[in-house]
């Protein structure tokens, strides 16, 4: 059992962490964010060409030697989709989980973009009893404790103290 769960998420990966209390405070420092599993977003780590037909785009040729006319293919309305597909799982993911731990707070730092992604699916999710909190930053490439100290200086989440144990 937790009392936070935090969720740090962009549109290829999201990392899940609990907030645990040192098993022995007089000589561990605590409490710990600790890093659980992580989920992946395949269709983000895909090549361009395994996404769509044709790597080059942005042209249509001309058959006879005439002018070429552009046009727009709307990858990246495709690649918005792929990301809100992700945050829809990262968002149920995170309840699930929190609720199953236990948690009365569910922390979700994010990038702007991924974040108003996850916000809106979050909002659609039974958050009973957890209480949802956000950090608009992107801090998926940072340590569990870098993590936590940029939450921590939010008040999201207490900071890690030293032992009690003065020498």
């Amino acid at each position: 059992m937790t009392d936070y769960f935090v969720v740090v998420a962009d549109a290829s990966r999201a990392r899940f962490f609990t907030l645990q209390q040192a098993d022995d405070p007089e000589y561990e420092s605590g409490p710990n964010l600790i890093e659980g599993d992580v989920l992946v977003n395949p269709e983000n780590e895909m090549d361009e060409g395994e996404v769509f037909a044709e790597t080059k785009s942005g042209r249509n040729r001309s058959s006879v030697g005439g002018m070429a006319h552009g046009y727009d293919d709307h990858r990246a309305e495709h690649l918005g989709e792929f990301e809100r597909r992700f945050a829809q799982r990262v968002a149920q993911e995170s309840v699930q989980r929190a609720k199953r731990l236990g948690a009365r707070s569910l922390i979700v730092a994010s990038n702007g973009r991924m974040l108003g992604h996850l916000r809106r699916e979050l909002q659609d999710l039974p958050l009973k009893g957890v209480t949802l909190s956000e950090y608009a930053k992107d801090v998926t490439k940072l340590a569990p404790q870098e993590v936590q100290k940029h939450l921590a200086s939010r008040d999201l989440v207490p900071e890690r103290k030293p032992p009690d144990t003065l020498w």
